[in-house]
């Protein structure tokens, strides 16, 4: 019996200390996108970027109809340094291609985007461009993917 109790007590202090890991380098890794963003944004206020010249872009492809593969629709997104610009994007099938262009304003979408479109903003917003996938993990700062959320 004390065995058992044992072997779980060092069985819970394993996974404890393996969780504790995985949260501390996330942690690190959000720190530091956070820190790229904040350089970002002291280059735009120090005056040395033109902040109406497109700056930050991202591509994300991705299968949008279960008719295609091969990731030939996609989401781009374009934005200034003040955040203003367009997240564009196509969705491509065998007989028809559907193209979209949502504004972006100081780093918000006016429309509801897509996991995608919202994936394409996040990392172009962060400089992580120009081509990204929906598996790169990208800080999301609890926002809740609607026009609302701030990135």
């Amino acid at each position: 019996m004390l065995v058992a109790v044992a072997v779980a007590g060092l069985v819970a202090g394993v996974a404890g200390l393996s969780i504790a890991v995985v949260a501390h380098n996330r942690a690190n890794q959000v720190v530091e996108e956070c820190a790229d963003a904040l350089r970002r944004q002291l280059q735009v206020a120090s005056g040395t970027v033109d902040d109406r010249a497109i700056r930050d872009l991202a591509i994300v492809h991705y299968d949008a109809l279960k008719e295609m593969s091969g990731h030939r629709s996609f989401s781009l997104a374009l934005l200034n340094a003040t955040g203003d610009g367009v997240v564009v994007s196509s969705i491509n099938g065998r007989t028809e291609t559907r193209t979209y262009a949502k504004v972006v304003q100081q780093g918000h979408a006016v429309e509801m985007l897509s996991p995608e479109e919202n994936q394409a903003l996040r990392a172009a917003r962060l400089g992580k461009g120009p081509v990204v996938t929906m598996d790169d993990p990208l800080a999301d700062f609890g926002g809740d993917h609607t026009s609302s959320a701030r990135l």
